[in-house]
């Protein structure tokens, strides 16, 4: 059954994403998010020297598949103000509704998204349990926010797969993470899911199957898939880096690569992958 358009709004134009970071993470773990989106909207340059699929390409597909088909234009994803709290002014032990607060400290106007970010030693109401990472909208102020925690001191074999063995299943060696960070590349898989996820159906009236209070949307229709001939268990057939043997399947900027999730395809009813 495809995913269906449910006649509400869909994101369009300048997409402004702040970010607060919640706890500690190091400098080399924060450029690895934040290369991941600025990669969305770079187009390849011939001095780039990319070879193979892009975050890019991923994201402009997202937006083919789905804004285009909605009647909207594009959406050009716009780093904007990153903030920090390191302390954990709210706590280490988060509720739903403390997510939504801190979106609103960060952003308080109606317009743009914003990222919050928990540290391996924050817990979250959920996390590890049902899901590892949200996306919502704070009626408040008419934002949307995502929040994705990093699994790797609590339950990376569920949220950081394919770099960490699964919790249940085959216990295939894992992944080499691309960008050495089980945990935060772990985290990238989770916010791209997400970030597709609100683009289509960031208010609970865009694209999703099923109810709306558990909607299968846009990206979680296609839980662990990465490269073709995936399977339960298994990842697909991914990139290898050669000087690393990482696996990968998006090249970003400045040579960082990524594992993105694979996209449901409306006009196949298949997941579509990069590799």
């Amino acid at each position: 059954m495809p995913l269906k358009y449910h006649n509400g709004p869909l994101l369009e134009g300048q997409l402004p994403v702040y970010v607060l970071w919640y706890g500690k993470f190091s400098p080399s773990q924060k450029t690895i998010v934040s290369d991941f989106f600025l990669s969305l909207d770079r187009p390849a340059r011939k001095h780039d020297r990319v070879v193979g699929p892009t975050v890019g390409l991923w994201w402009h597909t997202v937006q083919t598949n789905y804004m285009k088909k909605a009647g909207k234009g594009r959406l050009h994803v716009i780093l904007s103000k990153q903030h920090v709290d390191e302390e954990c002014s709210l706590g280490k032990n988060l509720n739903k509704s403390q997510l939504a607060e801190l979106a609103r400290r960060v952003n308080s106007k109606p317009i743009g998204l914003t990222l919050v970010l928990t540290a391996n030693d924050v817990a979250v109401e959920g996390f590890c349990v049902s899901s590892c990472g949200s996306h919502g909208s704070d009626h408040k102020t008419k934002s949307t926010y995502i929040w994705v925690g990093n699994s790797i001191s609590q339950c990376p074999g569920q949220c950081a797969w394919p770099f960490h063995q699964p919790i249940y299943g085959p216990q295939d060696t894992p992944l080499v993470a691309p960008n050495a960070d089980v945990g935060v590349d772990g985290m990238v898989v989770n916010i791209a899911n997400l970030l597709a996820n609100t683009a289509t159906n960031p208010f609970g009236t865009g694209y999703y199957q099923g109810e709306a209070e558990a909607p299968l949307e846009v990206a979680s229709a296609c839980t662990g898939v990465y490269g073709k001939g995936a399977y339960p268990g298994h990842a697909g057939e991914l990139l290898i880096d050669s000087s690393s043997g990482a696996s990968y399947n998006a090249n970003g900027l400045d040579g960082r690569k990524y594992l993105l999730p694979a996209l449901f395809d409306p006009s196949t009813s298949t997941c579509w992958t990069l590799v």
